[in-house]
């Protein structure tokens, strides 16, 4: 009797089944007359920058002049009739649902709920002649892992698909609200979609199993960063303008020098993390802190305000009362023009750390550094060298704290659905027998003992001259926006969270492959940076946003937000007076 084959059919893997209809489910919520075209989809693929004009020419001028509005003047806008609530919102989704469709960015679409609370926020405005709040008509994207009712919050689980933080009580399903998200619907807010993050959350890229990867829409070939990666890659195409997200080793920091925009990074404790999901939520030596996200400096400022005026600390004991401190603005508004320059018998006094020490940064970060020194001192600023103790000592710490548990709270999410780790997880979150106590409490001391002696070193910079730093200009990463799997070094993000120092993130330059030669001569101090700088190539970051941190001490967060606007004007500034100056020599050429 002959023997006949039988072809079995291979399943995947249930996590994979759940996975493929949450990605599916996403897509159907977006409206049918929003969704590309399978030619536009392709010639997107095959786009290096989909920024800019690309997804412009996906939308209508009239959305083009709003979502290219920064969120103050958009407020104002509304607040004036100008605008209406639902105008701004569905111009805000369409592009949202356009930047998904285009670079994968997003976990949750709730645009049918947004433009309901708009038409609600539009007909209160008409009756009574006012607004909710400052932050009326607004549309927030929110990283996902902020609780909105109704919506999953998933932070890149597969386990926690259909629910929030995993839970299977159905009487607690979608009913957890973050208590920033209550904040902002207070304030008049429009919250319309949860944007991508890594698995674990403790990744400089954005990819997970829900979705898989997150690009740099700035450039393709390109990283846009983690955690917050979905926020960043969202806003550089304008599909927000105003964002939340998480940093506890340089979530908010990372995606906003990569993709070209500002964040702010405040202290620990000044805005609310009360019901916001967590890796490892029990970790609470050196904590995770909300952040914020925008295509503006206007627009962190503008949050950070409103965010305050609720009085968070009375309903998070955890937030220190500390309401916006005006005064600390306008000291500091004293100090320099409208143009950057300096206005007092006190400049601004910055340091500028060109290198940790572990990885040298490449070329297009060198020269971003360069380009706000020589503005600031050309606006009549003080810069002096940064050398504070040793900060690889500080950066082992902290990492030290990040695996503390052993990588038990992961595995525990892990298996709610049996997913894996990503490949670029597998060896640095290995289930591991937990730190032990006594360990634990000596990491606590030395961790104290290097915020000691990195404080006792920032006072120090007084002994020359009378006058402290006021703030330090230093890389985000040793890279622009990185190439996928070649972020070798997180350092230069993680001592200012062990030290939980303000950091604001501004935009300075693109990789230029015609001015950012690699030095041959350069040698490497050991073998993490001949990695990082033999993995630096030219072709591959030209276009690369290069962004920059401007950190200050401790809930210094209205300090730093100052600083960072008079060294932004200063850069323009400076921009100019170089293309006024280029202009006149190539007339005197011609003549």
């Amino acid at each position: 009797m002959p023997l006949t084959m039988v072809t079995m059919r291979v399943l995947p893997p249930p996590w994979m089944t759940r996975a493929a209809v949450k990605r599916a489910d996403t897509l159907n919520k977006i409206r049918p007359e929003w969704r590309l075209s399978s030619q536009d989809l392709a010639r997107a693929e095959n786009q290096r920058d989909l920024t800019g004009s690309f997804i412009q020419q996906l939308l209508e001028a009239d959305e083009i002049s709003i979502i290219m509005t920064d969120s103050t003047q958009l407020v104002e806008g509304i607040r004036e009739a100008r605008l209406t609530a639902v105008q701004v919102t569905r111009a805000f989704c369409k592009t949202a649902a356009i930047a998904h469709q285009i670079n994968n960015c997003l976990h949750e679409i709730f645009f049918d709920e947004a433009l309901e609370r708009a038409a609600w926020l539009d007909a209160h405005f008409v009756k009574n002649q006012s607004t909710v709040g400052p932050l009326h008509g607004l549309p927030i994207s929110l990283k996902d892992q902020f609780h909105v009712k109704g919506v999953d919050t998933t932070m890149g689980y597969i386990g926690w698909i259909g629910s929030n933080l995993g839970i299977s009580d159905p009487k607690q399903v979608h009913q957890i609200e973050s208590q920033i998200t209550t904040e902002l619907l207070s304030l008049g807010a429009v919250l319309y979609c949860k944007t991508s993050l890594p698995q674990t959350l403790l990744l400089g890229e954005t990819k997970n199993n829900l979705i898989g990867e997150t690009l740099n829409p700035n450039n393709r070939h390109l990283s846009c960063g983690g955690s917050s990666g979905g926020e960043g890659a969202l806003q550089a195409l304008r599909g927000s303008s105003l964002g939340l997200g998480t940093d506890i080793g340089g979530s908010v920091r990372i995606p906003a020098a990569f993709n070209g925009i500002y964040s702010l990074k405040p202290t620990p404790e000044r805005l609310s993390y009360r019901c916001v999901a967590n890796n490892n939520p029990g970790e609470n030596t050196y904590r995770s802190t909300v952040g914020i996200l925008s295509t503006s400096l206007g627009g962190l400022d503008l949050l950070l305000r409103a965010n305050l005026s609720t009085k968070p600390w009375l309903r998070d004991p955890a937030v220190v009362p500390i309401p916006f401190r005006n005064e600390i603005v306008r000291e500091y508004e004293l100090r320099a023009n409208p143009d950057g320059t300096a206005n007092s018998a006190m400049p601004l006094k910055l340091g500028v750390l060109w290198t940790d020490g572990a990885a040298q940064p490449h070329p297009p970060i060198t020269r971003g550094l360069k380009i706000v020194v020589e503005a600031m001192r050309s606006a009549g600023h003080k810069v002096v060298d940064w050398n504070p103790p040793d900060q690889t000592i500080g950066i082992g710490i902290h990492l030290a704290f990040l695996h503390a548990d052993g990588a038990h709270d992961i595995h525990e999410q892990l298996a709610l659905s049996g997913e894996p780790l990503i490949p670029d997880l597998q060896e640095s979150f290995k289930l591991k027998r937990p730190m032990d106590l006594l360990r634990y409490q000596d990491l606590t001391l030395k961790g104290l003992q290097y915020e000691t002696e990195y404080s006792d070193y920032w006072n120090s910079t007084a002994e020359e001259d009378g006058q402290i730093v006021d703030a330090v200009i230093m890389p985000v990463a040793p890279h622009a926006a990185v190439i996928p799997g070649k972020y070798y070094h997180t350092g230069y993000t993680e001592v200012i969270n062990l030290l939980n120092y303000s950091a604001v993130v501004i935009p300075v330059t693109r990789a230029d492959k015609h001015i950012d030669i690699l030095d041959d001569s350069y040698q490497p101090s050991n073998e993490l940076d001949q990695k990082n700088w033999e993995a630096y190539d030219p072709e591959i970051y030209d276009g690369g946003p290069v962004g920059l941190q401007i950190v200050a001490r401790k809930f210094e967060e209205e300090k730093v937000l100052s600083i960072a606007r008079i060294i932004v004007s200063a850069m323009e500034t400076w921009k100019a007076m170089k293309r006024a100056t280029f202009s006149a020599d190539d007339r005197t050429g011609e003549a």
